[in-house]
């Protein structure tokens, strides 16, 4: 390490780009009898945030207990406003954890001095 690299430390901070959303539902959405009628509401609320550019990517849990969105918002905040208002937000029967996501910024190291970000 030369003495340029101790007094200038590698900067790795990253911002965040994205929100990874990942849904489960809470004893109040287990039952699919009760939860059914929240669904007919949910689908076209959910379809309205890709609509608009709020979710870029939605799947469903291969175990089906719960949903996972990546969604085009730097706010974590800003993300479970938007998903609690949705029908099974309003019912209770969804919960969200919310993880920031952005570039991987330690690539930039791989590139050449003149092209650093």
């Amino acid at each position: 390490m030369n003495n340029e690299q101790i007094s200038n430390p590698i900067d790795l901070t990253t911002p965040t780009t994205k929100i990874l959303a990942i849904g489960r539902w809470t004893e109040k959405g287990m039952d699919p009898k009760t939860r059914f009628p929240v669904m007919v509401k949910e689908v076209p609320a959910t379809v309205r945030l890709y609509l608009t550019g709020k979710i870029e990517m939605w799947y469903v849990k291969p175990d089906i207990s719960g949903v996972v969105f990546i969604m085009n918002i730097t706010d974590p905040a800003e993300a479970h406003q938007l998903l609690e208002k949705l029908p099974l937000g309003i019912a209770g029967m969804m919960e969200f954890d919310f993880i920031p996501l952005g570039p991987i910024s330690p690539l930039r190291f791989l590139l050449p001095d003149d092209t650093a970000a």
